[in-house]
């Protein structure tokens, strides 16, 4: 095919694809917050969650982060916030992994606390975002109320934005979010013995 005839074939291809887009971006007449989780088992879903944070920081919106399960550790979000964005919000439940505690009923409480930093930012309509990290495990533990925590979420003020992230979380989460986006594992240095590398990992 001569280069004249692909020349054509993609610009064809493209006049098709920009008028789809713009069909959709014409059809999408609603502003409101939107509900985004990200899950599955490959890496990367935090960080998303954080991704979404700097976004918002470069708009001047008001943010709140609520890390579920992490905290023993510093992470580089952590530090970040906490030195350079005094207007972000930010909580972690502290215990670490619940592997690590092995204490059920510590868990629980410790769970508990957090979810009560958390739930006042989804009722505050000044946080324009509000990630909660990690909290999938919450639920699936059991840790907290499914449907307290769902309807929470549900009934946030119509302009807030929140992402919720870890593995799973269950139908009803996944019900009353407005995007849910799964990252899948296909391959983990981990897993060949590759030590976990500050500023990648965490």
């Amino acid at each position: 095919m001569s280069e004249e005839r692909k020349n054509a074939r993609h610009k064809a291809s493209m006049e098709k694809q920009k008028a789809k887009v713009d069909a959709n971006i014409e059809a999408a007449s609603e502003e409101r917050g939107v509900a985004v989780l990200v899950t599955g088992n490959g890496k990367g879903k935090s960080s998303s969650a954080f991704g979404m944070v700097m976004r918002a920081l470069g708009y001047g919106q008001k943010v709140g982060v609520v890390q579920f399960i992490k905290g023993q550790q510093l992470s580089g979000e952590e530090i970040y916030l906490r030195e350079h964005c005094p207007q972000v919000e930010f909580h972690q439940m502290g215990t670490g992994f619940t592997w690590d505690t092995q204490d059920r009923e510590a868990d629980m409480a410790a769970a508990r606390r957090t979810w009560a930093l958390a739930r006042p930012m989804l009722e505050n309509p000044a946080f324009d975002l509000v990630v909660l990290d990690e909290l999938t495990y919450m639920l699936a533990y059991g840790y907290l109320d499914e449907d307290e925590v769902t309807g929470v979420i549900r009934e946030r003020p119509r302009e807030q934005s929140v992402v919720v992230t870890g593995r799973g979380g269950g139908a009803a989460l996944q019900a009353v979010m407005d995007t849910v986006s799964e990252v899948k594992d296909v391959k983990h240095a981990f897993r060949a013995g590759v030590m976990a590398r500050r500023g990648v990992d965490f």
